[in-house]
């Protein structure tokens, strides 16, 4: 099986090479030869390669900045996705909670009605949308996706643990911390089970911001990579506002996914896996 990934360089694009089955060729080319926004440079391509499958892992992921860069946000999360999907044979395509306003209180099945609360979000129901329109397509919302490399939340408060007395966290917004390892071993256990439609897939487990950042600073003080303890201060949502709102609970409904990949470990363990790649 032959697999062209797009945003190979990402964080979920160097997981998905790391993992990749025995038997899959991957197709890996960097973005400047490989520039989604065009359709032109997608039909050369794929008509150059012919993958089996196109992992679409390439997103605008920049929130906040979304709000007033809506246009570019959308040509790369929606327009991108539908030339993806115009040349395809077969397309996975990867979202994100943000498409949900966070006013649940138990865990959000896939068929619930989306309604997002910012222009990252909104970009991202429309990629999915794009994609959805492919009759072989696969759509796997996730959320808070850290790796050992790339920009996230996890080296964000490495390093705001060292230079910084105190790191305040916002507490009341609940999600579940996914390790890009662990998503890109479940998009490829979706996709040897050929599944189609619509996925919802995290790590285990259940946290806010805050608690996320108090297991960071643990288990990297455990493994050397932080030399002092900090305080950690939970504040409010309003107490850090940002240009872009979030949702205030963001946990996805897995059971239909878990039931093909298998029950992931929690989130804690997959934390503390990364941080072991880090050290």
């Amino acid at each position: 099986m032959r697999v062209l990934i797009s945003g190979a360089a990402g964080q979920l694009g160097r997981a998905l090479q790391a993992s990749a089955p025995a038997g899959v060729t991957i197709i890996a080319p960097p973005e400047a030869e490989f520039d989604i926004t065009s359709e032109h440079a997608v039909a050369t391509t794929i008509a150059a390669h012919t993958p089996d499958i196109v992992i679409n892992a390439a997103a605008y992921t920049a929130v906040d900045k979304a709000e007033a860069e809506l246009e570019r946000a959308d040509r790369i999360n929606a327009g991108a996705v539908a030339i993806l999907a115009r040349h395809a044979r077969a397309l996975v395509h990867v979202s994100t909670d943000f498409v949900f306003d966070g006013t649940a209180h138990r865990p959000i099945a896939p068929d619930t009605a989306p309604n997002p609360l910012g222009a990252y979000g909104i970009t991202k129901l429309h990629g999915e949308q794009a994609a959805l329109a492919h009759p072989q397509s696969l759509v796997v919302r996730t959320a808070w996706v850290y790796a050992a490399q790339g920009a996230n939340f996890v080296h964000t408060m490495l390093r705001l643990m060292r230079e910084r007395d105190e790191v305040r966290v916002v507490a009341d917004q609940l999600g579940t911390p996914t390790h890009a390892a662990s998503l890109a071993r479940a998009l490829w256990a979706l996709i040897a089970a050929q599944a189609r439609g619509l996925h919802h897939f995290t790590d285990a487990g259940t946290a806010g911001w805050y608690d996320f950042a108090v297991a960071i600073q643990e288990e990297a003080l455990a493994l050397g990579l932080l030399t002092r303890t900090v305080p950690v201060i939970p504040i409010r949502t309003e107490d850090y506002p940002t240009p872009a709102q979030r949702p205030a609970y963001g946990v996805l409904d897995k059971t239909a996914t878990w039931a093909i990949t298998g029950i992931p470990q929690h989130w804690r363990a997959e934390l503390r896996a990364c941080l072991k790649d880090m050290a």
